[in-house]
Order: structure tokens, then C-alpha cells, then sequence
């Protein structure tokens, strides 16, 4: 499936406002929640990043310790 920019354009503008009904190129969708809202966000971003050949960028934690002998 392909996602347009115009859809995800306005799926964030929708979640910006507080709304779960979202339109764009003739379709209207409801969303339960904003939560589920902002996952189809997430997921188009991913799905779009992946398309273009972008990897998700990753997070770690790095610890250093200094013994003195």
C-alpha cells in the first residue's frame, strides 16, 4: 500500500487540533482515539523513511568507567 504526502499531511494536522476524523483526497476517516491516530502516523513515517531508503535512526546509551589502579 501507498501512503501519500497529502494523507500524512493531514492525519498530523488532525492529531495538531485534537480531532480523530481526518480528510484528504476525497476520503474522510474516524480514528477511536488520538492514540491510534498518532500510531498510523508513525507507521506511514516509517513506511515512507523505508521507501526512501533512510533507516531509523537508533538510540543507545553508552557507559564509561575510569578505574584508577
Amino acid at each position: 500500500m501507498s501512503w501519500t504526502s497529502a494523507e500524512l499531511a493531514a492525519l498530523k494536522k488532525a492529531y495538531a487540533a485534537g480531532a480523530t476524523r481526518v480528510s484528504y483526497e476525497g476520503k474522510t476517516v474516524e480514528y477511536d482515539s488520538g492514540a491510534q491516530l498518532l500510531t498510523r502516523i508513525r507507521i506511514i513515517e516509517a513506511k515512507i523513511s523505508a521507501s526512501n531508503g533512510r533507516k531509523k535512526p537508533v538510540a543507545g546509551f553508552v557507559r564509561f568507567t575510569r578505574e584508577i589502579r
